[in-house]
């Protein structure tokens, strides 16, 4: 007998009803980013390498350990092989788009969204997997259309605080930082390096092998023997120049008066190294440990880093898989407030004959617009009671009495009753 063939490890079917949770969250976030004048991305899932390399980093675990990289060996026999990677995240993408679409030649700001799956070679566990889904957006464009400001930070910040209350989660907290300018990082490496000549032999593999090559990359270390040492290490706010300290300032600033309370959090530096100046995380306590929700920051290097214009930006992304854990401890927590959206109607046809004349039926009322099942003539009436019962708030019987009246047998469930209605009356009846 063949092996029964299941999905590989690290990936995941999603079937409903979680799919309901999923796509809530997907309209919850588009109808907020048109409201902030954000136009949808759709990049695609495979990049050329070596985007990765330059934009995101070579010495970060992303590159260095966790993409899905290939040859591609179609390519044509006189020419150079290319090395293609499975996207471990879209900004990269994003910002190769805008340079290759031209998109900073309109001289505007461009605000663009995107949702879809990304891919690393990470150790499978809860709300981490190897395809993972993130909602994500970046706010780019030339200097002159003001995407330096420390104000686009403020904005994208003060969207994702009603991003997150409108999909309904709780308690969230802000976390903020700056990792200042590319001169501010090379001073602050320096100081860096210098103190972890002590101490790196304490560490782990991983950290003495960045403590040399890229030292703010000792930052993301999750080793738990290496944190107290960690905590020793200077913070990049004593590195930052005085024009960084000014955008942080300005940043912060805007926040407060628009209401946006957040923590300051002077090791956050995040894992990429396209970032400077604002770096943020959302984090919610209900994941336990691997607390963030969604993070980004600012990236004013990264078009250049890949042969672009100058070009600043700001964005973020946000692990759906993680959103999801997030909604459901907070739905398990409140059961009474849980409750399971049913369908507006269930058909039943009262014999097979009558089928067709259920499909007709069926199809009427959709296009009113209402949720309807659609059972079969050769169930018992009992059986379509039963399922009915499970899937609608309501059943409709169709028998040849009711084909041949035009009037309609509906039991409301809730309630018990049952009441005769017009065919003509009958949607209007349904959406009461």
């Amino acid at each position: 007998m063949s092996q029964t063939l299941k999905a590989v490890r690290g990936t995941r079917d999603l079937l409903p009803p979680e799919t309901e949770l999923w796509n809530r969250i997907e309209t919850t976030a588009r109808a907020v980013f048109a409201r902030y004048n954000f136009g949808e991305i759709r990049t695609p899932i495979f990049e050329d390498t070596g985007l990765f390399a330059r934009g995101v980093g070579e010495e970060t675990d992303i590159v260095s350990k966790e993409m899905f990289t290939w040859e591609d060996r179609a390519r044509a026999q006189s020419e150079k092989p290319q090395m293609l990677t499975l996207r471990p995240e879209n900004t990269a993408g994003v910002v190769r788009a805008y340079i290759e679409h031209k998109l900073g030649e309109s001289g505007q700001l461009q605000k663009l969204y995107y949702i879809g799956p990304q891919f690393r070679r990470e150790r499978p566990q809860k709300g981490r997997y190897r395809q993972f889904w993130q909602i994500g957006a970046e706010v780019i464009g030339p200097p002159s259309s003001g995407s330096e400001s420390p104000l686009r930070d403020a904005e994208v910040l003060e969207m994702l605080a009603t991003l997150l209350d409108e999909m309904g989660i709780s308690g969230w907290t802000l976390e903020l930082n700056s990792v200042g300018s590319a001169a501010d990082r090379a001073r602050y490496n320096d100081t860096l390096r210098a103190a972890l000549e002590p101490v790196v032999s304490k560490m782990c593999v991983d950290c003495q092998r960045r403590a040399v090559t890229n030292p703010l990359r000792v930052l993301d270390c999750k080793v738990p023997e290496d944190q107290p040492i960690i905590a020793t290490l200077p913070v990049i706010a004593d590195s930052l120049d005085e024009d960084s300290k000014k955008h942080f300032a300005a940043v912060k600033a805007a926040l407060d008066a628009s209401g946006v309370t957040y923590t300051l959090n002077p090791r956050l530096v995040r894992g990429l190294d396209y970032y400077t100046r604002t770096t943020f995380e959302f984090t919610h306590g209900g994941l336990g440990a691997q607390n963030a929700i969604l993070g980004g920051g600012r990236y004013d290097g990264l078009s250049e880093a890949i042969g672009g214009p100058k070009a600043p930006g700001i964005g973020f992304a946000m692990g759906l898989d993680r959103l999801v854990l997030t909604l459901q401890a907070q739905e398990a927590a409140q059961p009474a407030a849980t409750v399971a959206k049913k369908l507006d109607a269930y058909i039943a046809p009262l014999g097979e004959n009558l089928n067709a004349a259920g499909l007709a039926l069926a199809r009427e009322l959709r296009r009113a617009g209402l949720s309807v099942e659609l059972g079969d003539g050769c169930f018992r009436l009992k059986k379509s009671f039963e399922a009915a019962d499970r899937v609608a708030r309501k059943i409709v019987i169709l028998g040849e009495d009711e084909i041949n009246s035009g009037v309609l047998t509906v039991k409301d469930f809730a309630t018990g009753t049952q009441t005769k209605v017009p065919r003509a009356e009958l949607h209007e009846f349904l959406k009461s």
